[in-house]
């Protein structure tokens, strides 16, 4: 294991509406940030940072302060937070500042996103079929995965219904009602076999952490957690990810699968060291595959593990127990940063009602983003 990179202060927003702009929202986390390191503006010696619709995080300095601080923009799909945090911990571990932030933010408008097809390297046809719309991919792929492993409609609305009893623990989730998963289940089609309560919602948000090297840990009075590994990578030959405009033949491959494996390689810990984690679950679908394909445990082992309880706050796996993007939405820039900023408070004991019993020591975190692109990391205390 390596232990070079430590978070030593972590801070979050509110998800959901809000009057404020995205920008505000990620000058309110990164003070929260810096207050909760116990560190200076003027202390932090790069920055990166980024969202997809709310502006450029480089200008945030305006309000921060104009100390020259290298600040570099990063933009990468609902990967954004965890390209961000990447690009931070190897500015640490290069030599480049010993005190770092990585911070992400979105404010989304109203409905569902609305890429244009030229973006992603798609034809308009793409688009006027209707393809760009990405509830329709994350359909076909969980129908595909559900006849292939055995999963239920049943299993998909225990998630959702997961999802928003662990966001109403969660003060700023944007969900915070708790749903059925009858309610769950009769909430009306969007694409078969997911129901509207299945899936987020885009809104808005920011998180931000503050990174450090074990020479400045020392000299801070709060609690840091040791950033064991952070692994992304983009997807290979044959995945069937958002925007593909075709499936190849045979097992398909997994950004997911390559982006954890590597995360773990690098911590030197396995998926059953983990205590609590954190997985991309745009709807409810994402998080059964994200399970496997990170390897917490066998596909279709999922049936039997969540109607068992194993990913509850009190299961042998906790899944997601600030309530994921179900419960608290997903400003696209903030998403990944709020899942390590979880796991932080989880590893430190400050989750309050949603606190995994037993004092957890490791944490895992998984993101993902168009067209194919996954970040993940590993933590400890």
């Amino acid at each position: 294991m390596t232990a070079d990179v430590l978070i030593c202060g972590a801070a979050r927003t509110a998800f959901g509406r809000s009057e404020a702009s995205g920008r505000q929202l990620a000058v309110d986390a990164v003070h929260a940030a810096l207050k909760d390191a116990g560190v200076d503006w003027s202390r932090v010696g790069a920055a990166f940072g980024g969202s997809d619709s709310a502006g450029l995080a480089d200008t945030l300095v305006t309000q921060l302060g104009l100390t020259g601080v290298p600040f570099v923009n990063v933009k990468n799909g609902c990967a954004t937070g965890g390209s961000a945090l990447i690009s931070a911990v190897n500015a640490i571990r290069s030599g480049m500042a010993d005190v770092v932030l990585a911070v992400g933010f979105d404010k989304h408008p109203r409905g569902a996103f609305d890429p244009r097809p030229e973006d992603w390297g798609l034809g308009e046809e793409y688009g006027s079929d209707g393809l760009m719309v990405t509830t329709q991919f994350f359909g076909m792929k969980i129908r595909r995965y559900m006849h292939d492993h055995g999963i239920t409609p049943q299993t998909l609305a225990r998630v959702a219904e997961k999802a928003y009893r662990n966001g109403e623990l969660t003060p700023q989730a944007w969900r915070r009602k708790p749903v059925s998963a009858a309610e769950i289940l009769d909430s009306g089609m969007v694409s078969d076999p997911l129901t509207r309560f299945m899936f987020c919602s885009p809104g808005a948000g920011a998180a931000a952490l503050v990174l450090c090297s074990p020479e400045v840990a020392r000299t801070l009075e709060g609690p840091s957690v040791a950033l064991r590994s952070a692994a992304l990578r983009t997807r290979r030959f044959g995945s069937f990810e958002v925007f593909s405009p075709w499936v190849a033949g045979g097992e398909p491959t997994s950004v997911s699968r390559a982006a954890s494996a590597a995360a773990f390689e690098e911590a030197g810990i396995g998926p059953g060291d983990i205590d609590v984690c954190q997985l991309q679950d745009t709807e409810s679908g994402a998080e059964v595959m994200h399970m496997a394909e990170c390897g917490l445990c066998e596909h279709g082992e999922q049936e039997r593990l969540i109607a068992a309880g194993a990913t509850e706050i009190g299961g042998a796996l906790p899944v997601n127990t600030d309530g994921g993007c179900i419960a608290n939405g997903e400003p696209i820039g903030a998403s990944g940063l709020r899942q390590v900023y979880e796991v932080v408070q989880q590893l430190r004991g400050r989750a309050g009602d949603r606190q995994v019993p037993g004092a957890p020591r490791t944490g895992f975190t998984h993101v993902y983003g168009a067209p194919g692109v996954s970040a993940c990391t590993v933590l400890t205390r």
